[in-house]
């Protein structure tokens, strides 16, 4: 199984608008992506903290897909791409770091 992570850095100054991607962004992704047969599972997380007590987190946000392959991913991705990534001005102004793990272990 391959998890797709998408981090979205905490830079100072950035917006993040937690409610439209909750409430709109992902379901639209969830929807798109999940018609896939490659599809897992998706979680989306928000940063509270870092390491250090009273820290700010590293990522203001993360999303995590759960797909069979790095290619189902990308056929389920890849013909969504531009509504997908044209609707990121509506919730960020933050350059995502993406990045694709083997799951070695999950339970």
């Amino acid at each position: 199984m391959i998890r797709i992570t998408i981090l979205y850095p905490n830079n100072q100054g950035s917006r993040f608008d937690f409610s439209y991607y909750v409430e709109t962004h992902m379901p639209m992704s969830i929807k798109l992506l999940s018609a896939h047969p490659g599809f897992r599972g998706v979680s989306v997380e928000h940063g509270l903290g870092g390491a250090v007590p009273g820290s700010a987190p590293t990522y203001i946000a993360m999303c995590h897909f759960l797909f069979s392959s790095i290619e189902d991913f990308l056929a389920a991705f890849m013909p969504n791409a531009p509504v997908l990534q044209g609707d990121m001005p509506n919730y960020t102004d933050i350059e995502p770091v993406i990045q694709f793990n083997e799951v070695l272990l999950s339970q």
